[in-house]
């Protein structure tokens, strides 16, 4: 299938020199949630920008369902939406209006069943005649949603979407996201907070320094980049590793009673079998084992520093 997004050789030098982006080559699949990771500074706003059509690239081609985002701004322009991760300051206007006036702004004509169909969805209709300043600030990033949604887009763009708001609401908002994704709608987030990633999205991509590191199906991402450890409860307290297993990848906990062996999930042996014999050879006895898969927040800052 015909990606919604694709982005090829784009590159972004601002007139400080600094440059930002770095030939980058993207393509989008449609109907997919793809999370955007990157440090500060990494290029994740700069190339949402030009996407979104706020900053005009140095060189290269962006196109949104086939329309170039130069060329033919108005048809891309049209099917983007961009929830900012910046509160708004449509104060005194209430919720429908702002909503309304939104899709306004892209020439749509006025549809009533559409702006409550929107509001119904993010669960703020009971809101639609409150000021907007009356609103907490979860509440102020639905409208931002409702706003970005209101003329139909086909791509959302989400910047940080649940900045500022508490864990239970997070997870709220999590649900919209995928509601809206299995709605048909494609959806491109940033977060920092990557447990948001590896809890919602279907690919991940990670941009470092102003270039594409990865781009890779999450659950494979986690095969081939995770590690696991074995944890080992023990019976009887140790003081260190005995000798002779020495030379395996074992770390003894602060207090003796654990022995953590770290392993490669990609390799074809994990050597447990050879471990638990060694360990049975040397008088180790354990009660319990735990296993434990390594992140994607500690795979995203290996990758991270290998660039560095």
């Amino acid at each position: 299938m015909k990606p919604i997004l694709t982005v090829k050789g784009l590159t972004k030098t601002y007139a400080s020199g600094l440059q930002a982006l770095k030939g980058i080559d993207l393509d989008i699949r449609r109907g997919e949630i793809f999370a955007l990771l990157g440090p500060n500074g990494a290029g994740k706003t700069t190339l949402i920008s030009i996407v979104c059509g706020i900053v005009n690239p140095s060189s290269g081609k962006v196109a949104v369902d086939g329309h170039d985002i130069i060329a033919d701004y108005r048809a891309a322009r049209s099917l983007i939406g961009l929830v900012p991760q910046e509160l708004f300051a449509d104060a005194f206007e209430s919720v429908r209006a702002t909503v309304s006036f939104s899709r306004g702004l892209f020439g749509k004509p006025r549809d009533d069943t559409r702006v409550e169909t929107v509001l119904k969805q993010l669960s703020l209709w009971d809101k639609k005649d409150s000021q907007v300043m009356t609103l907490s600030g979860g509440m102020k990033r639905r409208v931002l949603i409702a706003k970005a949604l209101a003329h139909d887009p086909k791509v959302l763009f989400l910047d940080e979407p649940t900045a500022g708001v508490d864990v239970e609401l997070r997870k709220d908002m999590w649900e919209v996201v995928r509601a809206l994704r299995d709605s048909g709608v494609t959806i491109i987030l940033t977060t920092h907070y990557i447990a948001e990633a590896e809890e919602m999205a279907d690919r991940i991509g990670i941009i470092n320094k102003g270039e594409i590191v990865l781009v890779e199906e999450k659950a494979a991402l986690m095969r081939s980049l995770g590690r696991k450890q074995l944890i080992l409860h023990l019976q009887k307290q140790i003081d260190g590793i005995p000798p002779a297993l020495a030379e395996r990848p074992l770390t003894v906990s602060p207090d003796g009673m654990q022995l953590i062996y770290t392993y490669d999930t990609a390799g074809e042996r994990t050597g447990i079998t050879t471990l638990l014999a060694d360990l049975n050879e040397a008088g180790i006895r354990f009660r319990d084992i735990e296993t434990r898969q390594s992140s994607l927040e500690e795979i995203f800052v290996g990758l991270v520093r290998q660039g560095s």
